[in-house]
């Protein structure tokens, strides 16, 4: 044994002997080589090159190529390609099939079906020590780019100059340049170069990462569009009670909402955009030179060549870099959006301190996490409220935003009256208007209250106002089941989410301005803010010409129309006539929408076939309950019955499932026995 194991080392010295000598035979050809080369760089500066040179080593496309460059079936010591002799010293196959798996092929680029490997080799100028000494630094690992053959050190890095390249149309290795050119940052591309977006007639330029942006990058989600144009139609209804108006997008992000606001009213809008970073400002300015619109107080040049070509600007839009909270500060609005990435709780006291009285705010949340009570931490402290998970959990959310909007107006002496809500998958919408003075404050105060919900049936009800405790619920879970079975939650905003009068407008606006999708959700909202499935108050110009709003008379150009069922289209209602009805609509309680719904489907009954909806629907308005669908959840029926009548209802209009397979039994029971 002791002769075996000086055989097998007296073997390995003469294999690293072999080693270091083919080392040493290969220095000066390798030097011959770079010498060469340096030569027909250096030829190459006087001539232009015809030729591309090769791809580097590091560039493969399977990891197979990559272990192609040693032979790792052979015996011995093999060094890495890719790496130095002092950083990785030679190993067997093994140990050297792991070390390029692990370290080079983990973390690869891929452009195209090209992978970058990162690279270890001396093809960058070497790091400076501390001490100033460059020949005592260290290599940089790098990677090689596919296109242009720059070093890179940063992965992140790598993939920005990737895209870089596809912006510009490079995506064609070309391996044309050297691999020790230091890498520079290349300036942004212009405008032309983006990705184009057309949304409602308006051109925007998009980055090609502008759905998971990064920091310096500008953010655009398509599925936002519902929320832009209910947005729109909400500032066009109120384009009709004053003009001009001044409107601020706060958070610009590529500028969409202001342009359209700009390019569709015109005249009619003050539009003022902001944004804290510079990298949306410059695009912000860019986009509103593609849709023709002129930038006010900012110098800029012609988009191209041919200035000459340049059209009249078709309106005028105000770009600032200036944070949210200080503009609203500096100056009033009549109409303020605000669209942060997340919450806007922060932004909520500077937007109703200097917004003037009736304007309108409109609040765009996108914390979805916190708003349906999937961090009931993160509602705490954001909104202040208690929540727990519940089957009407979005309008829970948007009563929530409503409370939180309600509480900052009071601080400023201000009450709102909340003309839209809608909670949405991605988002929750509040529009309000502001109303000044402390008694409305007191008057929005008022409406905001706990809510007292069954965990077990999910029964709910809103404490009545007074300081004596009233948490009786209508169901029976408390006294048949042990233990509480109730919480509070909130405090919520108790009062309507819906303007029945503004919502007309705003179909009214929708129509007018071709927006095909919304009108079906802002009908449903319709239907929904008076609690009724009759389509005839939707529909035909009788109720685009409705233009009462409850609780506040708003002077329009068409709000002395009040045509009825039976009125003739067209006929104009006296003053005093519209008056009353105001006056009428304002005490009236009971035109208020029932708070909250119920899902057909959550209290559907075991062993039973339910209704249609439609059906159901129906037969709850004939056993006299208000009924209506409602846009937060597609089962769910928005009644002013309690949750006991609701299933009494559902239960007496319910099949047994076993009735037809009995019937069936029998039938085939019965044909069997006749002869």
């Amino acid at each position: 044994m002791e002769e075996l194991r000086e055989e097998t080392v007296a073997q390995l010295h003469q294999e690293d002997v072999h080693i270091k000598r083919e080392d040493d035979e290969d220095a000066p050809a390798a030097a011959d080589q770079a010498a060469e080369q340096t030569e027909a760089a250096s030829d190459g500066d006087n001539k232009p090159s015809t030729t591309t040179t090769e791809r580097h080593v590091s560039i493969q496309t399977k990891l197979e190529g990559l272990e192609r460059l040693v032979d790792l079936h052979g015996a011995g010591r093999k060094s890495c390609p890719l790496c130095p002799e002092e950083k990785f010293k030679a190993c067997y196959s093994h140990k050297l099939r792991r070390h390029l798996q692990n370290l080079h092929w983990k973390v690869y680029v891929e452009f195209e079906g090209q992978r970058m490997c990162i690279c270890h080799l001396p093809c960058r100028n070497l790091k400076p020590s501390l001490s100033g000494d460059q020949a005592s630094g260290r290599h940089m690992a790098h990677y090689h780019c596919v296109v242009c053959s720059v070093t890179i050190a940063r992965k992140t890095d790598m993939i920005s100059h990737l895209k870089r390249h596809v912006n510009k149309g490079e995506t064609e290795a070309s391996y044309s340049g050297s691999s020790d050119v230091p890498f520079e940052e290349p300036t942004a591309p212009s405008g032309q170069d983006y990705e184009i977006m057309k949304e409602l007639g308006t051109n925007v330029q998009l980055l090609p990462n502008h759905t998971t942006p990064q920091k310096s990058d500008t953010y655009f989600n398509r599925k936002m569009k519902t929320n832009r144009q209910l947005v729109f139609c909400s500032l066009a209804v109120l384009a009709e009670e004053r003009n001009p108006l001044e409107c601020l997008d706060a958070f610009g992000a590529t500028g969409i909402m202001g342009l359209q606001w700009a390019k569709h009213l015109r005249n009619g809008v003050k539009v003022t955009i902001t944004d804290i970073s510079d990298t949306c400002v410059k695009m912000i300015r860019e986009n509103c030179e593609l849709n023709h619109i002129r930038v006010d107080g900012g110098s800029r040049g012609p988009r191209g060549p041919d200035k000459e070509a340049e059209t009249a600007p078709v309106a005028t839009v105000e770009v600032a870099k200036m944070d949210a909270n200080v503009i609203m500060h500096l100056r009033p609005f009549d109409y303020i959006h605000l669209d942060p990435f997340g919450t806007a709780v922060n932004y909520l006291d500077a937007a109703f301190r200097n917004v003037r009285n009736l304007g309108i705010i409109s609040v765009t949340s996108t914390d979805t996490g916190s708003l349906y009570a999937k961090s009931p931490n993160v509602t705490l402290r954001h909104y202040g409220c208690h929540i727990v998970r519940t089957e009407y959990y979005k309008e829970l959310a948007a009563r929530m935003l409503v409370a939180t909007a309600a509480r900052a107006a009071a601080r400023c002496n201000k009450g709102i009256e909340v003309l839209l809500a809608v909670a949405l998958e991605h988002f929750v919408l509040v529009v309000v208007r502001v109303l000044r003075g402390p008694t409305q404050a007191d008057e929005s105060a008022k409406k905001l209250r706990k809510l007292v919900h069954c965990q077990w049936c999910e029964e709910r009800v809103f404490l009545k106002l007074g300081n004596m405790v009233d948490d009786t619920l209508p169901c029976n879970c408390h006294g048949s089941l042990p233990g509480k079975t109730a919480v509070q939650l909130g405090p919520l905003w108790s009062g309507p989410l819906f303007n029945t009068g503004f919502l007309r407008r705003m179909l009214s606006a929708a129509v007018q301005h071709n927006m095909d999708d919304i009108q079906p959700l802002v009908k449903t909202l319709i239907c929904e803010s008076e609690c009724t499935t009759l389509k005839s108050l939707v529909h035909g110009s009788s109720a685009l010409s409705n233009q009462v709003e409850c609780g506040v008379l708003i002077k329009t150009q068409q709000s002395g129309d009040e045509a009825g069922p039976a009125d003739q289209p067209g006929k104009r209602k006296s003053g005093e006539e519209s008056g009353n009805v105001v006056k009428k609509l304002k005490p009236d309680a009971s035109l208020e929408h029932p708070p909250f719904y119920y899902s057909i489907h959550r209290h559907s009954i075991r062993g039973m076939n339910m209704p249609k909806l439609n059906k159901f629907l129906q037969y709850l308005s004939e056993a006299g309950f208000r009924v209506s669908r409602t846009h937060y959840d597609p089962t769910g029926v928005r009644t002013d019955a309690t949750l006991q009548q609701f299933k009494s209802v559902l239960t007496k209009y319910s099949v047994p499932t076993c009735t037809t397979a009995g019937t069936a039994t029998q039938t085939s029971v019965g044909m069997e026995g006749t002869p």
